[in-house]
């Protein structure tokens, strides 16, 4: 970098495709030419260019030798590989860490655009981190100047939820995560962070591979993926030497080296619209530096009065001096090259322009080793006489920052005071007792003999870190007290048994809550493990199944299952089809970016769901596709379910993203120790009631247009294409009073209504199965539509009915037809949208309440209830014996009936031939009227007698059950109820056999009159 240059150098670095992108068919959109970056709107063809230091091309046009490195395909061919990369970055890092310049080298884009490849590398492709470092210490190796010592330390921490991780400590970290300080003169810094002084490559190697596992137990712990955190790798490099004068200089440089957590999530439009306005702590640093960035470009270009809001994150408090300030700095920006991405990659080319106009003022950190002994003993004697002050004035005040500022200048000044030497001894002594064995150590080097589960992160990073290996005989994984120990989300205290018989492998879940998914399929029972399975355990701790090793071979490509092909395996078992061919029109395209964006957002909504049910939210979660009035996904939205409330809320998408930063920041803060908050205001898993889109019916206008009624049926339908309710519709062309027109009024060509009135009838009749108040009674419905640029049209709203009868008429009455009315009829449909209404937790609450004083003031007066029972049950019994009395009756005048019937027979065959048809006409007349009379007279005062009576029993039945199965009761008024209920039923079956008796009497003589004739 030349001497006085101290604008902030960016590069851009666009990736190849990923698996996910090339299923998708994906088109390139990035082209480069020279330091020119250019990129093409998929939708349109539109261009926009972008100038940077440097534009890598790594796409394509590049072969892998025998070792897995990548090489351009030609010496000419425009692929740039890591070497290049380093040669033009990571040299300028280097040259200013000898220099003594403070250096930093952010990497910036959104998650999986390769930023971890550009900064850490991936197999044998080593990114600028580990080279940087390798290239120092071959340096640092090659010093043959005895005077001159050379001093590297080594320090590793993750920022996430405002939070600071030492990477490089296996501890919990302190509540609320380490403090971060400020020094007057050396600015900002992390209490207690723990620097490591190292002698070699080597060394380092082994601290970014400890860092490395404690980020990835503690995202899987905390619920947090690489994706949302940032890693910051501090090299402190000093150089000990004596000038011309014989004096001892000390020439330090700081060079910070910053993976940024995935620029997707740097904004806050999901708070738009939503009550919860405020934004997460989670994305609170991302969000700042794009402030901060922004903020010195305005300065850049001669903006006054700027404020520059390096304080309001943590980031941008740890790395102010890289932006703005006594820093050397080089941003690069890593771009994904699919049309599906264009937002997010335009995004990220617009941030990384912005930031090349940032201009800092970096100085040669030199100075006299004695000096700085020297200024640090008079800081500590100012902080003392302040400490002393404050502690002097009565009354006190908080000293607890300047005792902490004199704390950590005493421990700089210690370091300072050992030798190099004594420093590297402290060192590799605490390196000792830190990998000491512990219980369970060792199964690391178990992997090669045993079978074992690897993890899978959303990081390639991360991923193949963790290893569980299984020994013959059972073992358990769940939260704790177990073999295996995992503490993610969803995962029981003990949640599934492995068996190892030496043969195969078997897995077992615990209980039916225990979520196990093999190969993006749920498994309740036992199941064999197969090599290469893919494990998914609670909602979102991801393994890749390595059998034995007869079972492995060199072939095996383990790289293929990656997160994003877990995430693919699981949305296609959600019926997302991802195997799309290549796209032909842009319609194929939206739908296939939409395809990408539920995928995106399955392990979001698992996880949502799995925090739910561990602070017992009881709210559920669900994507789904929202669709335009042509039935074609549109949209992705969330429908939230709170299952004891019936409550329903639909969110956008964005909105969700939102709320699921605010439900990370509670449930971390759950894990903490701290008291969820219960206030409605401050949840995140609740929103007042609002009305709900059921779903819609198409009804084609066209019939209108050529004066033909419209009368039918109709099913709406919901988002995902299930029947909601079937509404009968009526448009009914009509005179200018409402009449109906004659079938002649038919037209043939609609033309003809050109500058003609139009007069018609919407009636929206009744509606029929609305499974929205079948699920929960206390809802209601109503219907919106709009027709053509009239005002949009509400029906009333009906409660508690599963059928309803709206009667909603609305006329219509257009003055003159113009040509897009009539294009409008022929060409659209009118979309009838059915919507549900949902009372307010208050409102139920109040209900349900009203409902229990009912019981209870029923309860009260049970005593009185029973006398009168008893009473009622005696007359009962009494009007039962009444009843087989009647039923008696009635048999004895059926059987009279069928003698005289018998008697009329045999006159008709011994008497003359006339007398005989005239005495048949008149016993028919006879026999219709005596039977007709006497069973209509029996039928009408039977059952006008015996239907209050069952009706009584039936409801006294009901409500001695009830009382019968309700806690409040004692124990010898509950013995008087199934006393009473007793007596009942026996009444009831008595009553019965009347009826049924009296029944069978009847259709007998029927029959036998039926047969007769």
């Amino acid at each position: 970098m030349p001497a006085g240059s101290d604008s902030v150098k960016v590069a851009v670095r666009v990736r190849p495709f990923n698996q996910r992108e090339k299923n998708a068919g994906s088109k390139c959109i990035i082209s480069m030419n020279g330091q020119t970056t250019v990129i093409t709107n998929p939708e349109n063809g539109d261009t926009k260019s972008f100038s940077y230091d440097h534009s890598y091309w790594s796409h394509d046009d590049f072969n892998e030798d025998e070792d897995g490195v990548y090489h351009p395909a030609s010496p000419e061919g425009p692929y740039a590989d890591q070497k290049t990369v380093f040669n033009d970055l990571g040299k300028g890092v280097l040259d200013n860490a000898w220099q003594g310049y403070n250096a930093a080298l952010f990497a910036y884009g959104q998650t999986g655009s390769g930023k971890s490849y550009s900064m850490i590398g991936y197999g044998a492709n080593k990114g600028i981190v580990p080279i940087t470092c390798e290239e120092l210490f071959k340096v640092i190796d090659d010093n043959e100047d005895k005077e001159k010592q050379l001093q590297v330390t080594f320090s590793m921490l993750e920022i996430y939820n405002e939070q600071v991780r030492d990477l490089l400590v296996k501890t919990k970290p302190p509540h609320g995560g380490l403090k971060i300080r400020q020094n007057p003169s050396a600015g900002f810094y992390v209490e207690g962070l723990r620097a490591v002084p190292v002698r070699a490559y080597t060394e380092i190697e082994k601290l970014m591979e400890q860092g490395t596992i404690n980020r990835t137990t503690a995202s899987t712990n905390m619920n947090a993926t690489s994706s949302r955190s940032h890693m910051v790798i501090t090299i402190r490099f000093v150089q000990v030497f004596k000038n011309a004068m014989g004096q001892s200089n000390t020439r330090s440089s700081d060079v910070n080296l910053v993976d940024l957590a995935g620029s997707e999530r740097a904004d806050s439009t999901g708070a738009t619209g939503d009550r919860l306005k405020e934004g997460s702590a989670i994305n609170q640093s991302l969000s700042t530096l794009g402030n901060v960035i922004s903020a010195l470009a305005d300065l850049s270009l001669g903006k006054k009065k700027v404020l520059v809001p390096y304080r309001d994150s943590v980031l941008t408090k740890l790395l102010q001096s890289a932006l703005g300030g006594n820093s050397r700095t080089i941003m690069i920006a890593a771009l994904s090259p699919a049309d599906i991405n264009y937002d997010e990659t335009l995004s990220t080319l617009r941030y990384a322009d912005r930031a090349k106009k940032i201009q800092n003022k970096a100085v040669v950190n030199e100075s006299p080793t004695e000096r700085l002994i020297r200024e640090l003993k008079e800081e500590n004697a100012k902080l003392m006489q302040l400490l002393q002050k404050q502690q002097g004035i009565k009354g006190g005040g908080d000293t607890s920052e300047l005792q902490k500022m004199l704390e950590e200048n005493q421990r700089r000044m210690a370091d300072m005071q050992l030798t190099w030497e004594q420093r590297l001894e402290q060192a590799r002594l605490e390196w000792e007792r830190s990998q000491m064995p512990t219980a369970g150590a060792g199964v690391l080097q178990d992997w090669q003999k045993l079978p074992y589960i690897t993890n899978v992160n959303e990081d390639s990073q991360l991923s193949g870190v963790i290893k569980h290996c299984f020994k013959e005989g059972e073992t358990t994984i769940g939260r704790s007290g177990v073999s295996v120990e995992i503490r993610g989300l969803g995962i029981l205290e003990h949640h599934v048994t492995v068996t190892n018989n030496g043969k195969a492998l078997y897995v077992t879940p615990t209980s039916e809550k225990a979520m196990l998914i093999i190969n993006g399929l749920r498994v309740k029972d036992k199941r064999q493990l197969c090599h290469m399975d893919r494990i998914k355990l609670g909602s979102s701790s991801l393994f890749l199944y390595v059998g034995l090793p007869s079972e492995r071979k060199d072939r095996d490509d383990w790289s293929k299952y990656d997160f994003d092909y877990f995430m693919m395996e699981l949305a296609e078992h959600e019926g997302v089809d991802l195997q799309t061919a290549k796209m032909a029109d842009g319609q194929d395209q939206f739908n296939n970016k939409l395809n990408q964006e539920f995928v995106d957002l399955l392990p979001k909504i698992m996880e949502a769901n799995a925090i739910s049910e561990e602070l017992k939210k009881k709210v559920k979660f669900e994507p789904m596709f929202k669709h335009d009035s042509k039935g074609i996904p549109s949209d992705i939205i969330v429908k939230v379910l709170n299952t004891e409330t019936k409550k329903v809320w639909v969110w956008p998408k964005l909105k969700f993203l939102h709320r699921k930063d605010l439900i990370d920041s509670m449930y971390l803060s759950s894990l903490d120790g701290q008291k969820v908050s219960s206030k409605r205001a401050e949840d995140p898993f609740w929103d007042p009631v609002e009305d709900i889109c059921l779903g819609s019916c198409l009804v084609i206008l066209k019939s209108l247009a050529h004066h033909t009624e419209i009368d039918e049926h109709f099913a709406l339908h919901n988002h995902h294409g299930h029947e909601e309710a079937v509404v009968k519709v009526q448009i009914m062309p009509c005179d200018q009073n409402g009449k109906s027109l004659h079938e002649d009024d038919v037209i043939l060509e609609p033309t003809e209504m050109l500058g003609k009135p139009l007069n018609f009838v919407i009636k929206v009749q009744n509606v029929m199965s609305i499974r929205w108040v079948k699920e929960e009674p206390s809802r209601g419905i109503y219907f919106r539509y709009k027709f053509y640029d009239e005002k949009e049209a509400i029906t009333k709203a009906v409660f508690h009915k599963t059928v309803v009868d709206l009667d909603y008429t609305m006329h219509y009455s257009i003055p003159k037809v113009t040509k897009n009315l009539i294009s409008y009829l022929l060409n659209n449909s009118l979309v009838l949208e059915l919507w549900g209404k949902q009372v307010s937790e208050d409102e139920q609450l109040h209900r349900r309440v009203g409902q229990q004083l009912a019981r209870e003031e029923s309860s009260e007066d049970l005593l009185s209830q029973l006398k009168n029972r008893e009473t009622v049950i005696e007359n009962l019994e009494s009007e039962c014996t009444d009843l087989r009395d009647e039923n008696f009756k009635l048999k004895m005048k059926v059987d009279k009936l069928q003698q005289a019937l018998e008697f009329a027979k045999m006159r008709r065959e011994t008497g003359p031939k006339n007398d005989r048809r005239k005495s048949i006409s008149e016993e028919k007349k006879l026999e219709s009227s005596a039977m007709d009379v006497e069973l209509a007279k029996a039928f009408r005062e039977f059952f006008k007698d015996i239907k209050p009576v069952q009706q009584e029993i039936k409801d006294m039945k009901s409500k001695i059950s009830a009382l019968g199965q309700s806690g409040d009761q004692n124990g010898n008024l509950k013995s008087t109820l199934k006393s009473q209920e007793k007596s009942l039923n026996m009444v009831d079956e008595n009553l019965t056999d009347c009826v049924n008796s009296l029944k069978k009497s009847v259709a007998v003589s029927l029959k036998k009159q039926k047969e007769k004739k």
